[in-house]
């Protein structure tokens, strides 16, 4: 009794626990590159990001998201090499990301170009060296490819911002993360940091400089700086880890990246360890798989790439079709299916362990009544309805009848040593599995009981729904997904 007393108490912030008071925490996701489409991988990383800065939030540190973009490198100029050979205007009323013609739309031009034509190659080669050496604080003229490159890069950080705010990042602030590192920072310390430790650390081999991995411990041989003396991703993320620290002293760096690098970050780390033991100690790499749908692919404009922003409309347009209440205005219903969509998206991603390749299958996520996020959403919104009608009855665990403690009861008293864990792991899907089961418990008893029946024990009826109804939108921020009020 008097553990669910202080459930009550606590309110909307039972869960929270102070396990990393004092501490300070970055936490670096999402990462998409300007001029190429924000895809369903980065739907993927920021699902993930998100809710481990959530966790590591309730867990008392101070905690800063950090984004980390390539705003060069050959992927921009491929992007910026076909800009001006496009028909239409790129910048214009015309730009749209949801547009056929957008900057997606130029990078996959240059790169066809770039490997069909020899003498293209070394066009766009030629235009990646002055991309790195553009100043962003100087005027360039219209026409040229340091004014594409401008543009372009203004354009697509616009774009990501309009994503993270659908997504709810860092709480829909004005701008979603603390912090923005850019390749084109990065590469140049980078380089220098390589250069400096060369031969000590790293070698010269056949023109660039590479780091010899030990084979003993699995590790491949990575380039540093090519053999146009530009740095690679290896040299920029290894500069990106002491300016990361110079601009936020941390006590704990956390990276997420999809598992397809896992074998590069093994490579950087062990690198890191010799350039900056301290840093590398305080740093922790986590990997998510793929997203992917039951047919392979979905309906995009880009063809060969699913937005993040396709998949969330098609899954928007799919759950407007279940929310048929007439007491909901077509606003309202606009609103709670967008919240409905971003759930059942987030939750297939969270609810199973990290690492693992996610089939998000519609049917089933946008299901109001198995594992999904927006059964945890319809659950919480009963809670509010149930509440609603007491008209103002105190919930009041001291009503308790006779020794008789509800299966719903102990489930809620469990909720934060499952927080805990899933900080202590950076795993969200114990969170995510433990609403289910309480969502479940919480609508068996919503079935079989009638809670506003004037018995003894009605206030510590009202207790629990109060209390399930605090920890469903706790949980449910934790995964950043929204608890509407109504459904």
């Amino acid at each position: 009794v008097g553990a669910l007393k202080s459930a009550l108490l606590e309110g909307e912030r039972y869960g929270n626990n102070p396990a990393l008071k004092g501490k300070k925490v970055i936490v670096e996701y999402t990462d998409p590159n300007p001029f190429k489409e924000f895809h369903i991988g980065h739907l993927m990383s920021n699902a993930v990001g998100e809710s481990i800065s959530r966790l590591i939030e309730a867990s008392g540190a101070e905690t800063m998201r950090a984004c980390y973009q390539g705003d060069v490198g050959l992927h921009v100029a491929k992007a910026v090499w076909a800009m001006p050979k496009i028909e239409g205007d790129v910048f214009g009323t015309v730009y749209s990301p949801r547009d056929s013609f957008s900057l997606g739309k130029a990078y996959a031009t240059g790169d066809a170009a770039y490997r069909g034509d020899e003498s293209v190659a070394k066009e766009i080669i030629e235009a990646n060296k002055k991309i790195y050496s553009v100043n962003l604080e100087t005027e360039y003229p219209a026409g040229t490819i340091e004014f594409w490159y401008k543009r372009g890069r203004e354009k697509s950080l616009e774009y990501f911002e309009e994503i993270y705010k659908r997504l709810g990042t860092n709480h829909g602030d004005a701008k979603a993360f603390d912090f923005y590192f850019f390749e084109s920072k990065t590469g140049v310390f980078g380089k220098e940091v390589v250069e400096k430790n060369t031969p000590a650390i790293f070698e010269k081999s056949d023109g660039a400089v590479v780091y010899k991995g030990d084979e003993a411990k699995g590790l491949h041989t990575r380039v540093f700086i090519n053999k146009e003396g530009l740095p690679t991703y290896e040299a920029k993320e290894l500069g990106l880890s002491q300016i990361k620290y110079d601009t936020y002293p941390h006590d704990v760096s956390i990276i997420i990246t999809g598992n397809e690098v896992n074998d590069y970050f093994k490579v950087l780390l062990d690198a890191m360890a010799k350039v900056f033991p301290e840093l590398s100690a305080k740093t922790e790499h986590y990997s998510h798989g793929m997203l992917r749908l039951p047919t392979g692919k979905m309906s995009s404009r880009t063809g060969d790439v699913i937005t993040a922003e396709a998949l969330i409309e098609e899954t928007k347009t799919k759950a407007l079709t279940k929310i048929t209440s007439d007491a909901l205005s077509d606003q309202e219903k606009d609103v709670i299916a967008e919240q409905v969509a971003i759930g059942a998206i987030k939750y297939a991603i969270l609810r199973q362990a990290s690492g693992k390749d996610i089939i998000f299958d519609f049917e089933q996520s946008l299901s109001f009544e198995g594992d999904s996020g927006p059964y945890l959403q319809y659950s919480y919104a009963r809670t509010r309805s149930l509440l609603a009608k007491a008209e103002g009855k105190v919930p009041d665990v001291e009503s308790i009848f006779g020794d008789e403690v509800r299966p719903l009861h102990k489930y809620i008293l469990r909720y934060p040593e499952v927080v805990e864990r899933a900080m202590h792991e950076r795993e969200s899907h114990h969170v995510a599995t433990y609403l289910i089961e309480l969502a479940r418990e919480w609508n068996a008893f919503y079935g079989n009981t009638i809670v506003l029946d004037g018995a003894l024990d009605e206030s510590y009826k009202l207790a629990l729904v109060s209390a399930t109804g605090n920890i469903l939108k706790h949980g449910l921020g934790l995964l950043a997904i929204s608890a509407p009020d109504r459904m």
